[in-house]
């Protein structure tokens, strides 16, 4: 196999990896605050369906913990076997943030096991509910740590260059580098928005199914409301995220816009079609949208792909990606907004079955978009892996068998998210939410 050949496989397997791992990482991190809001709620209106919604919550997040360890200790080995020359050159830097978020883990997954397994145990029930919030907080603090790491290669800091390696080396200059602010905030907020999409997906599938219980309505209320907070929290950052890139990666904002020219009033280019020539064609252009996206002023002047080398500019697909996450967050922001205030005015066609379809699929939307928002992320930053020191293709290894471990890898996340599936699908449809309040004497 060839060294490019080896270095696309690599690329293609982490890619893959990381594809996967998002799923189970943004339920990790989102899931354990929609539990929390939902016992707290039981206990402060002395309603056990929101008590039983939290019990229920929890047990399918233990599923997706379990699942996110596996795919998490996948990019672990991969950074070590795929990229060796990155761990070479970054490994004494990324350490620290990785160790934090291994720690992080742990402590989330201690008081997440006491917290499943004492139900009914404390005299005072707070005593119970107080277990979660180290839960949250560590599902929190675990996606700060790695997404600082994904930061730094961003916005690599905290180091002396001597000699083509990373001496000096101060680990909480490099961790809390320029990056690390935007790109947490928009993990997190997401990250709680897809959460609350997916949740409220579910109770929807129920209701579009014929459910008459006030169960899944309660659910379906309460997360479409904190979906919404989330997805204009998102949108904030997203802006915010937007000012970050034209001040320190111009080159990726051009390519997302498609941005080829220096100059002011810069339109802001969604969707369209882009020639050899890179005319762009069938696109809206939005007059001084991208100046003000990055100034908040319409004639600020933008950086055009054409004032920065051709070899460090970014694959001009992300393009789609980018409109693929913009457009899915700005549905689910106008359907989630539709549904509140429905819900406040008691508008009826936030009871039909189209409307009720459209929910049903803003979950796998949310997902669609948090995968478009890594892919871009990733891709964008090429051809870098180390943002202006290592090359992607100077970092990879040379192995000749990584498309066996391609193979072998996408064979174990098939056998995953297939077992993932079933197992979820048998616990809730062999134990439904209106069979479970019948036993417990909980009104429907």
């Amino acid at each position: 196999m060839r060294k490019m050949e080896s270095v696309e496989f690599s690329r293609y397997l982490s890619m893959l990896t990381l594809s996967v791992h998002v799923v189970f990482a943004t339920v990790g991190v989102g899931v354990p605050l929609f539990i929390m809001i939902a016992h707290w709620l039981g206990l402060k209106r002395g309603d056990q369906q929101y008590i039983l919604m939290a019990k229920r919550w929890a047990r399918g997040y233990v599923i997706s913990v379990a699942v996110g360890v596996v795919t998490g200790t996948a990019i672990a080995l991969q950074l070590a076997l795929l990229w060796p020359k990155f761990m070479e050159m970054a490994g004494q830097v990324v350490a620290l943030p990785l160790f934090m978020e291994t720690f992080a883990f742990f402590f989330e997954a201690i008081f997440l096991g006491i917290y499943l397994y004492t139900w009914n145990r404390f005299k005072n029930p707070k005593h119970h509910f107080y277990l979660l919030i180290p839960v949250a907080l560590g599902a929190g603090m675990s996606a700060l740590f790695i997404t600082s790491v994904n930061a730094f290669m961003n916005t690599p800091q905290g180091f002396a260059l001597v000699d083509g390696k990373l001496t000096n080396i101060q680990p909480l200059l490099a961790m809390f580098n320029p990056a690390m602010p935007t790109k947490v905030a928009h993990v997190l907020t997401s990250a709680y928005m897809t959460a609350a999409f997916v949740l409220a997906s579910i109770a929807a599938f129920h209701l579009l199914r014929g459910s008459r219980s006030s169960y899944h309505r309660k659910g379906l209320a309460l997360t479409m409301k904190i979906g919404l907070v989330f997805s204009i929290a998102t949108a904030l950052v997203g802006d915010l995220s937007g000012k970050f890139l034209a001040e320190y990666q111009p080159e990726k904002l051009a390519a997302a816009e498609w941005h080829f020219e220096t100059e002011g009033e810069a339109p802001l280019i969604l969707f369209g079609t882009l020639t050899e020539t890179n005319e762009v064609k069938y696109a809206i252009k939005i007059p001084y949208a991208l100046s003000f996206l990055v100034h908040s002023n319409f004639s600020g002047e933008v950086k055009g792909l054409n004032d920065i080398p051709k070899e460090n500019h970014p694959p001009l697909v992300i393009h789609y990606l980018f409109d693929a996450m913009v457009t899915i967050g700005i549905g689910l922001t106008v359907l989630s907004l539709a549904y509140v205030m429905g819900l406040r005015r008691n508008w009826r066609f936030i009871q039909n079955k189209l409307f009720r379809m459209l929910l049903v699929a803003s979950g796998p939307l949310a997902m669609l978009a948090i995968q478009a928002g890594w892919w871009f992320t990733e891709v964008g930053r090429q051809p870098w892996i180390l943002n202006g020191l290592m090359k992607t293709k100077d970092a990879a290894t040379t192995s000749p068998h990584v498309w066996l471990m391609f193979i072998a890898f996408a064979v174990l996340y098939l056998i995953l998210m297939i077992g993932t599936g079933v197992v979820l699908t048998r616990m809730f449809k062999k134990n439904p939410a209106e069979l479970e309040m019948e036993k417990r004497g909980i009104a429907l």
